[in-house]
């Protein structure tokens, strides 16, 4: 796929280039542009950003970077079967442990909960730093879920991180889910309140706990966009009904100059 000129490999993560400095120099290039590529599209564009992922993966699969990079995107498309494999493989080849709970969320998605699960009790997870086990968490609350144990997910996402009055870059996703597992079990009253902590927390819109929180209160939105278009179709049906008008009148208009040629015409022969 044609990339942009202005995208250079200068804009990948320092660690991928060091990462990437055992391939040839113009190789190494090719595959950090793809990259970019990748880490720009992935939200916006899954399906752009997948197939980048593919071409940096024929050009270096033996670099666990690429292979993370191509796990990434194909989760973001839903691809848990592939996304799976290819962290695996990153995992392999790194000896990390940072992708312990994508991996279990893959699990997730091919509609394995009970792994999930297993996934959230190896000695993996004590590996991980902060972030990454209230992922784990959040992974494992949704498995739960999953297998219809409401209660049980409920009782997972109760965790110092929750209680914790901090904000950190996961507290707004974690009370967001807390939340969302209350108003399923049916405690609407405290949903409200962790939606509400939930947005005090999401200070860069990672949930639409805000939206939530309306749907709480019965507050309807109407776009702005449909009224727009309402208006101007009225007002085009208006302008329709005047142009109309003003035909019928000149139409009109010639009718009555018919009729009087045709009287003057009828003088003129009885005289």
């Amino acid at each position: 796929m044609p990339i942009p000129p202005e995208v250079t490999g200068e804009e990948i993560d320092p660690d991928v280039r060091q990462e990437l400095m055992s391939l040839p120099k113009g190789l190494a290039e090719d595959v950090s542009r793809n990259l970019v590529m990748v880490a720009q599209l992935i939200d916006e564009d899954p399906e752009r950003a997948y197939e980048y992922a593919k071409v940096a993966l024929r050009l270096a699969s033996r670099v666990a970077a690429v292979r993370e990079a191509a796990g990434f995107a194909a989760y973001a498309n839903q691809q848990y079967s592939e996304a799976l494999a290819e962290f695996r493989a990153a995992r392999r080849m790194s000896g990390g442990v940072d992708l312990w709970p994508v991996m279990a969320d893959c699990e997730r998605g091919l509609g394995r909960p009970e792994r999930a699960l297993a996934m959230a009790g190896e000695p993996e997870v004590q590996k991980l730093d902060k972030a990454g086990q209230v992922e784990m968490r959040l992974v494992a609350a949704g498995a739960r879920r999953d297998m219809g144990q409401l209660d049980a997910a409920i009782v997972t996402l109760q965790s110092p991180e929750l209680a914790s009055s901090a904000h950190h870059p996961w507290t707004a996703r974690l009370r967001y889910a807390y939340a969302d597992a209350l108003l399923a079990a049916g405690r609407e009253q405290e949903a409200r309140e962790w939606f509400a902590k939930a947005l005090e927390a999401d200070k860069d819109g990672a949930t639409d706990a805000s939206d939530r929180l309306a749907e709480m209160d019965g507050v309807e939105f109407v776009d702005a966009f449909d009224e727009d278009e309402d208006e101007n179709d009225a007002l085009d049906a208006d302008r329709g009904d005047d142009a109309a008008d003003v035909l019928d009148d000149e139409d009109d208009d010639e009718d009555d100059e018919a009729d009087e040629a045709d009287e003057a015409d009828d003088e003129r022969r009885q005289g």
